[in-house]
């Protein structure tokens, strides 16, 4: 049987993430999740590739406050408001993609620059803005937040192991930072779905998960290694991408708990 084991949530793109319980289905993704986002003086986004240090900022949700504090020093956190509403309107590039949002005030920024040592300001992504997935693999016109593209990333806890059992040092879940992980079945299970269930809501595999160098980097140091894109070049490679985990798509509304059933409706081939 396979069922939900871990849940994650990422307020603040390329921030540390937050396990939950239960988590409610949004427009765009989990509720919370990358609906704020880095940018720097030229409105592009900022993510762990380029500062790794991003990886010593943690964050948690106290009712309607989003709670962002440095590892080691708790005392100096930020306040802020979960759904802000007043903000001067800024573009905000991602990839090759561009979309909107709200800029935070000041003081914030500040706190954020100081922290990541480079001038930065922090967006907001509000409900009235729609950010289109690729129609290439989008079905319905689905939306996503500040994600590298794709509302949901879905991992196997038996992907994993494998990658594991392959590397000389034992490496965490978080640093392949996905929403829905799941127990049961073989590794790389997840290449294989492409209908799935989980609580009345249907979930499509809709695109591999094409890895990058935020997976060496150690969540809880902020130090650069080199794996796990060195094991993963020897046997999840194609056309020169690394491969681990997929991107999905949903219809309708729900709430995912810890604990619940992934059922498996509709397989396709395995990709590598």
């Amino acid at each position: 049987m396979l069922s939900v084991s871990h849940l994650y949530v990422y307020p603040i793109k390329s921030l540390g993430g937050i396990l939950l319980d239960q988590v409610k289905l949004s427009d765009r993704g989990f509720e919370h999740d990358r609906r704020f986002v880095l940018i720097d003086d030229n409105s592009r986004f900022i993510s762990q590739r380029e500062v790794p240090r991003m990886a010593l900022l943690q964050t948690a949700i106290c009712g309607s406050r989003l709670i962002v504090f440095e590892k080691g020093n708790g005392g100096d956190a930020k306040d802020l408001d979960l759904n802000p509403v007043v903000g001067d309107g800024v573009k905000v590039k991602l990839f090759k993609d561009e979309s909107e949002g709200i800029l935070l005030d000041q003081a914030t920024n500040d706190w954020f620059s100081k922290k990541l040592d480079l001038n930065c300001r922090l967006v907001y992504m509000p409900d009235t803005v729609k950010r289109v997935v690729d129609p290439l693999y989008a079905h319905d016109g689905e939306i996503t937040a500040f994600s590298d593209g794709f509302p949901l990333l879905l991992i196997g806890q038996s992907s994993l192991h494998d990658l594991n059992n392959r590397l000389d040092q034992w490496l965490p879940m978080n640093r392949f930072r996905p929403n829905i992980v799941f127990t049961g079945g073989v590794a790389f299970e997840e290449d294989t779905m492409k209908e799935v269930v989980i609580n009345n809501v249907g979930f499509s595999a809709v695109k591999p998960c094409a890895r990058c160098v935020v997976t060496t980097i150690d969540q809880e140091t902020g130090l650069k290694g080199k794996e796990p894109l060195r094991t993963l070049n020897k046997y999840r490679q194609l056309n020169n991408k690394l491969y681990f985990g997929q991107n999905i798509l949903y219809k309708g509304e729900g709430i995912l708990r810890i604990g619940d059933a992934l059922k498996v409706m509709q397989r396709q081939p395995y990709l590598l």
